[in-house]
């Protein structure tokens, strides 16, 4: 026998004994707090597992290839003490070898989040695969962890007192990087915030912060994304659930969302959200707290960027996600304040969907996505955790400090499942926003243009009626916890079945209370990249009013969509009492015109030859944002509603326009 074939046979027969002793352990150790597993479900059946053995090796056997199991430890539900005595739930993943865990202090992943550690097993047995201790811990009084939930406010004091505990382990070289998305994503800028000794590295990936300035409240609304988290969470991990009777009341109240949006405003002890205090408490004082005050300053990263710990730093997020806005500000903020280093990509992906090329009824190509979703952190955190000379700084997606993809140089045909093939491509950036773009004012026009040229009318204005009882339907956009009653991401703005409060094939801008100011078609390719405002002046019948802007890439009509193709690519709204700022409340006087900025959503987008650029005025977009009642009541308390007269103006004096960010034609390519 070679020496090959020798060594082939050894790993075969150290395997085959591995796999062998693996099946014993799950099923010696299934039910104790410590268990050894592999990277094989450990809720598989007796009979399974042998199976999975016999099949394993069989398979080895028929392809010459051999490899040692991989094995991990994990200890399941330590109870961390904080500093109040309250503690919470852990989960600790260690590599091992023969069933037995290392001993040598490694690096720790460290995953602090509301949603169940358990849904944390995957990215676990992979960081713990390859040379990490991974640790995922059910946030205060969430799941299996004591305490109340408050949202994020604890989650600095609990993030250093975990990080401290960390930091004595034994297992522990002292460095920790933090991984998670979302609210997870919050946790780990709670954690920088409050300054974690331990704390190397953060990843956060669409993650809450700056909540009284846009994705939380936007513009002084109030995003219903948020209403309907809480509607659909005080009832799942909570304190109140864990009461089954309790737990079904919530359940209920969760699948009657849609009749409780009728309702809205929610009020204290009006529903059955009472059965879970603490929820309700937050949801109503945050949609009764419009300015952006200390009751937002958790995670206020834009007007506090020096309170953030001086590591490195990798922001992700993409141009359809609820955070995209705030992760651009956040780079900003945070470049210019630590020397990190600060880095950040922006995908076309909406929330938490890195790994897809395509959402809603847009296919952005499959260059788009980032696969293999525990690899590339990896990297990040092997080169920051582990002094590995790898590619962060020399090869994409890290080879800049800025990466964008640039949507919107498809063909426009349909793909295999009837979507728009929008496509689009990576490029590799020095700053944000790009210090080569030209702001270019595009103005609305009195017979419903969009035009370079100001209108030279001295007095010109569009008027139309709101009306709060029948709001302009959300079709799209930056959406996350949208479940049932939002849908994210890219969409013809049409009407249908996919949309539960505009069920008729009929397009958004059909309505009367939707203005539409569109170009003509392009002459040549326009490429938008950047942060976009529309400065516009308006005024209303109603000491309180909302104004909503919204940016569509129109495609013409063509075979594959004979009707084109209204694609929105970012919106956004100002509430009339906060137009002067979000720091103080002022109702307006009635029929006085005013300059309201509108923040839409940082995009990067390609609007080629022969398609038009539009932008859609309103005063609601249901249930994107809460609706204005036109009161000027206090905010959620409103018992009336009135219809409001809206006047746009569009002349000489008052020249509304939308501020694209245009980046010129001789310099769109790649910068090294």
């Amino acid at each position: 026998m070679g020496f090959d074939r020798w060594i082939e046979s050894w790993q075969l027969l150290i395997f085959s004994s591995s796999l062998r002793r693996i099946a014993m352990e799950l099923d010696k150790y299934y039910e104790s707090k410590t268990v050894i597993m592999s990277p094989v479900r450990s809720e598989l059946s007796a009979v399974g597992r042998g199976l999975f053995v016999a099949i394993g090796l069989l398979l080895l056997v028929a392809s010459g290839s051999l490899a040692s199991a991989n094995e991990f430890v994990v200890e399941k539900n330590v109870m961390l003490p904080m500093r109040d005595g309250v503690h919470l739930a852990t989960d600790i993943y260690r590599p091992a070898q023969n069933g037995k865990a290392v001993e040598e202090p490694l690096p720790v992943i460290l995953s602090r989040l509301p949603y169940n550690k358990d849904g944390q097993a995957g990215a676990a047995k992979y960081y713990a695969t390859h040379g990490y201790v991974f640790v995922a811990q059910d946030t205060r009084g969430r799941y299996n962890s004591e305490g109340e939930w408050h949202m994020l406010s604890d989650d600095g004091d609990d993030g250093v007192d975990c990080a401290a505990w960390i930091g004595k382990q034994a297992w522990s070289d002292g460095k920790i990087g933090m991984i998670g998305t979302s609210y997870f994503g919050g946790t780990q800028h709670a954690m920088a915030l409050a300054g974690a000794p331990e704390l190397a590295t953060v990843i956060p990936v669409d993650a809450m912060s700056n909540m009284g300035r846009q994705s939380l409240r936007n513009g002084g609304a109030f995003e219903l994304r948020f209403w309907n988290w809480i509607f659909l969470n005080a009832g799942r991990g909570s304190r109140a659930a864990r009461d089954a009777g309790t737990a079904d009341v919530l359940a209920t109240l969760a699948e009657q969302r849609l009749a409780y949006l009728d309702q809205l405003p929610t009020r204290r002890g009006t529903t059955p959200l009472k059965l879970a205090p603490e929820y309700e408490d937050w949801l109503v004082s945050a949609m009764e707290h419009g300015i952006n005050d200390t009751f937002w300053a958790q995670n206020n990263i834009v007007d506090a960027p020096e309170n953030y710990k001086d590591i490195p730093v990798y922001l992700v997020s993409g141009w359809y996600d609820s955070w995209g806005g705030n992760t651009t500000a956040n780079f900003m903020a945070l470049n210019r304040t630590i020397k990190g280093p600060v880095y950040m990509i922006m995908g076309p992906w909406i929330h938490g969907q890195q790994a897809a090329y395509a959402h809603g009824q847009v296919n952005f190509g499959k260059q788009a996505a980032i696969a293999d979703q525990w690899a590339w952190r990896k990297e990040w955190y092997d080169h920051w955790l582990k002094g590995v000379d790898n590619s962060v700084g020399k090869a994409a997606p890290f080879e800049t400090r800025v990466r964008i993809f640039v949507m919107g140089t498809g063909d426009g045909r349909k793909d295999g499942n009837g979507r728009l093939r929008h496509g689009g491509f990576w490029r590799n950036e020095n700053e944000w926003p790009l210090a080569r773009t030209e702001y270019t004012d595009f103005y609305l026009q009195a017979d419903g243009g969009l035009s370079e040229a100001p209108s030279p009318i001295e007095e010109s204005v569009t008027q139309f009626q709101f009306s709060p009882d029948n709001p302009v339907p959300t079709i799209g956009g930056n959406i996350s916890s949208g479940d049932d009653i939002l849908v994210q991401g890219a969409w013809n703005q049409m009407g249908g079945p996919h949309i539960w409060n505009f069920q008729q094939p009929i397009p958004l801008s059909a309505r009367k209370d939707v203005l539409v100011f569109q170009s003509e078609p392009l002459e040549s390719d326009l490429e938008v990249t950047g942060e976009i405002e529309v400065r516009l002046f308006a005024s209303s019948s109603a000491v309180d009013t909302d104004f909503t802007a919204k940016l569509i890439d129109v495609y013409p009509p063509s075979e594959d969509w004979p009707g084109g193709f209204d694609l929105n690519i970012g919106d956004g709204i100002i509430r009339g009492r906060f137009r002067e700022s979000l720091q103080r409340e002022v109702l307006m006087n009635p029929g006085e015109a005013y300059e309201f900025t509108i923040k839409l959503y940082p995009t990067s987008n390609v609007f080629k030859k022969g398609h038009r650029i539009r932008v859609d005025v309103s005063s609601s977009n249901f249930p994107r944002f809460d609706v204005n009642p036109n009161t000027g009541e206090p905010l959620n308390r409103q018992r009336m509603s009135n219809v409001a007269v809206q006047t746009i103006y569009h002349d000489a004096d008052h020249p509304s326009r939308i501020v694209l960010p245009v980046i010129p034609p001789q310099a769109r390519g790649a910068v090294r």
